[in-house]
């Protein structure tokens, strides 16, 4: 199953530079390990904003939450889903 993902990260203003330095690269390396597995299908940043628009592949809704709640930056994310499902007019339908 294929979601749009759209993140926005909001981080309080008190929560502690070296920790949110912590978080940060746990956050990035967990985010490579679900690329490597095929999860996390596309990636990218919103210009000018904290925030990213992504294409996760997995099993079930069931999955998408748990990969979302597993990354360490997510108590501090807004996060909106939306379910895809391909395009009839999409040339990838023609290969």
């Amino acid at each position: 199953m294929l979601f749009h993902v759209q993140i926005d990260v909001r981080v309080p203003h008190d929560v502690d530079t070296e920790k949110l330095k912590e978080l940060s690269a746990k956050e990035h390396e967990r985010a490579k390990d679900l690329q490597l597995q095929g999860k996390w299908v596309h990636l990218w940043r919103v210009a000018g904003k904290y925030a990213s628009i992504s294409i996760l592949d997995v099993d079930s809704p069931a999955e998408l939450h748990e990969i979302l709640n597993s990354l360490p930056l997510y108590p501090f994310m807004e996060v909106e889903i939306a379910a895809l499902c391909r395009h009839p007019g999409s040339l990838e339908l023609t290969k």
